[in-house]
């Protein structure tokens, strides 16, 4: 057995820690439950926009619409850069999956979920 302390959010706790068979598993020396106290965060998330037909451009990945390149109406190339979505701290290049006109489905701030439309090429 081998004794680490923790710390979590500000308060340390003291677990053991048992090997076995190279594996390292781990036991808390008893049964803490500290209440979490965070401040509630206001998240802007994407409204349903009627959008109409065409070619839908999906968030890739969970992150944040930190900016349009290209405005509503605009004509765009396959391969345009057309926003950036930060994701984890980085500013990821999202570019239109075909040639047509550009109208968004959100806006700068908004939080987006893997799979949300962000655009709509016609």
């Amino acid at each position: 057995m081998r004794n680490f302390n923790v710390k979590v959010n500000g308060k340390s706790y003291s677990v053991e820690v048992e090997e076995v068979g190279g594996v390292v598993s781990t036991a808390p020396v008893a049964q803490v439950s500290a209440p979490v106290a965070e401040a509630p965060v206001s998240v802007a998330k994407a409204a349903p926009v009627s959008l109409g037909a065409g070619e839908k451009l999906v968030a890739p990945m969970p992150g944040m619409v930190v900016e349009y390149k290209v405005a509503d109406g605009a004509t765009v190339k396959k391969g345009d850069i057309v926003l950036v979505l930060e994701a984890m701290k980085m500013e990821n290049d999202i570019s239109a999956p075909c040639d047509g006109v550009f109208k968004s489905a959100s806006s700068k701030g908004t939080t987006v979920n893997t799979g949300d439309v962000l655009a709509v090429i016609s």
